[in-house]
C-alpha cells in the first residue's frame, strides 16, 4: 500500500513538466515548420502579387537586368527643337561642284570701224561650229556686267616711248573703270611683280602705275609674265580679262613662246586685250623703229601680240598717238561689258584632252549670211569677236 501511494506523485509531476515545454498549439505526429516560414505565408495568401508593369524598373520582386522603360505622361509636352548649328568664324559655306558637259562661249559682234557693239542679236542669228560641225545651242543671252581684270605692264629700261605709252595706257584704262570693277596691276621686266592685288579702289590703281619711275632692268620677259598672270587667274572663278599693254618683245623668258601659247589654250574663262607701246615714237624716228627693234623684231612682237588676243577672243591695238587711247580703251570697255553669252553641248562628248576649234557665225531666218545696214540702208561691216577653241577635259582630271 505504501509503494502505489509514492509512485502516483511522481508521474504527475513528469507529466506536469511535459506540459511546459511543448506549445499549446502543437501536437504529435504532426511536422513543424521554421519560424520565419510561419509568419509569411499567411500574408501572401491574402495579399497576391501584382501582375501589372510598374512605371520603371521592371516587374514587381524584379532584380533582373531586363527593365520596362519608364511611360511618359499623356500631356507631356514635346522636346525643343535642336539648335541651328552656325559654322565658326571663317569657315565659309561648303559648295558641290559637278562637272555639266556644256561649253560658254563669250561673243562680241562690234562694227568694223567704230567698234560699236551690235546689240538685239537672237538666237537664231548664231551658229556654232565645233571642229567643223553645227552644235546644238542650249543657252543664250546678252549681258552688261562689271569687269575682273588684271592690268599686265612692261617697264623696264629700255626705251622712253614704250614707258611713255604704258603710263598714257594704263591711266587711259583705269579712268574708264567701273565703280564695281575688280582690277589688279602686275608690271613685268626680268621678273613679274604684284603692284596691287584686286580691288575696286581707282586711286589704288593710278598710285600702283605712278610708282613706276625709275627701271632697273632692261630684259623683258613677257612669256613668263602672261604665264604665270594666267596660271594665278586659273584659281579664279568667272569671266577674267588681261590687258597688256607691252612692246611684245620677249628678251629672256624661262617659258618658250610654244608653252606660253599652250598655256593660253588651257586656261579658260581668260580674254586678252593687247595694246603696243612704242607705237608714237615711230613717227618720231623711235619706238619699234629705234635700234632696239629692227624691222623684222617689230613684225614678230606684233604677230605674239595680235596671237595672245586672237585666240582668247579679245582685241589688238597699235595706237601711233596718245590721243587715241581714249578711244582704243573705249573699244575695249564696250566690248567687255556688252556680249552675247551662248551655251551649247558638244557632239563630242569624249574626254581626250583634245583641243577642239570653235567657229561662230551670223545667219538670217533663211539661213544666210546675216547683212546689216545702217539708217541710211548702207551695207555695215562687223566682226565677230570670240575664242577660237577649247582644251576638252582628260579622263583622269
Amino acid at each position: 500500500m505504501r509503494k502505489s501511494h509514492l509512485r502516483f506523485p511522481v508521474v504527475a509531476a513528469a507529466l506536469l513538466l511535459l506540459q511546459t515545454f511543448l506549445p499549446a498549439h502543437s501536437s504529435w505526429g504532426q511536422q513543424t515548420t521554421p519560424p520565419n516560414t510561419q509568419q509569411t505565408q499567411p500574408q501572401q495568401q491574402q495579399q497576391p502579387a501584382d501582375q501589372t508593369a510598374p512605371e520603371a524598373g521592371g516587374p514587381g520582386n524584379d532584380n533582373g537586368p531586363i527593365a520596362i522603360p519608364k511611360k511618359a505622361p499623356a500631356n507631356t509636352p514635346p522636346p525643343p527643337p535642336p539648335p541651328a548649328v552656325k559654322n565658326p568664324p571663317g569657315l565659309g559655306n561648303l559648295s558641290l561642284r559637278v562637272d555639266v558637259p556644256v561649253v560658254n562661249v563669250d561673243v562680241n559682234v562690234m562694227t568694223d570701224k567704230t567698234h560699236q557693239f551690235i546689240p538685239n542679236l537672237k538666237e537664231e542669228n548664231f551658229r556654232v561650229f565645233e571642229d567643223g560641225v553645227a552644235q546644238d545651242i542650249v543657252g543664250f543671252h546678252q549681258v552688261k556686267a562689271p569687269i575682273t581684270a588684271v592690268l599686265l605692264v612692261e617697264f623696264a629700261s629700255t626705251d622712253w616711248n614704250f614707258i611713255f605709252d604704258m603710263w598714257n595706257s594704263a591711266i587711259a584704262f583705269t579712268r574708264q573703270l567701273q565703280p564695281n570693277d575688280y582690277i589688279a596691276v602686275v608690271m613685268y621686266d626680268m621678273h613679274t611683280t604684284i603692284l596691287t592685288d584686286f580691288t575696286q579702289n581707282k586711286m589704288m590703281i593710278e598710285q600702283a602705275v605712278q610708282s613706276l619711275q625709275i627701271p632697273t632692268w632692261q630684259e623683258t620677259n613677257l612669256f613668263d609674265a602672261v604665264y604665270e598672270t594666267l596660271d594665278r587667274l586659273s584659281r579664279i572663278d568667272g569671266r577674267k580679262y588681261v590687258i597688256l599693254v607691252s612692246s611684245g618683245h620677249d628678251t629672256f623668258s624661262k617659258i618658250t613662246l610654244d608653252k606660253c601659247l599652250q598655256k593660253i589654250k588651257e586656261t579658260p574663262n581668260v580674254t586678252i586685250f593687247s595694246i603696243a607701246t612704242g607705237g608714237a615714237g615711230m613717227m618720231g624716228g623711235g619706238g619699234f623703229a629705234s635700234g632696239r627693234m629692227n624691222s623684222i623684231t617689230m613684225l614678230q612682237a606684233q604677230n605674239q601680240l595680235q596671237s595672245f588676243a586672237r585666240m582668247t577672243g579679245g582685241m589688238y591695238f597699235e595706237p601711233r598717238f596718245t590721243a587715241e587711247l581714249p578711244d582704243d580703251f573705249g573699244a575695249i570697255n564696250e566690248s567687255i561689258r556688252n556680249q552675247y553669252q551662248i551655251t551649247y553641248k558638244p557632239s563630242n562628248i569624249r574626254m581626250d584632252g583634245t583641243y577642239r576649234r570653235i567657229r561662230v557665225e551670223l545667219v538670217d531666218q533663211e539661213g544666210h549670211p546675216l547683212r546689216m545696214q545702217d539708217q541710211k540702208h548702207k551695207s555695215v561691216k562687223y566682226d565677230i569677236i570670240a575664242r577660237d577653241g577649247y582644251k576638252a577635259r582628260q579622263q583622269v582630271e
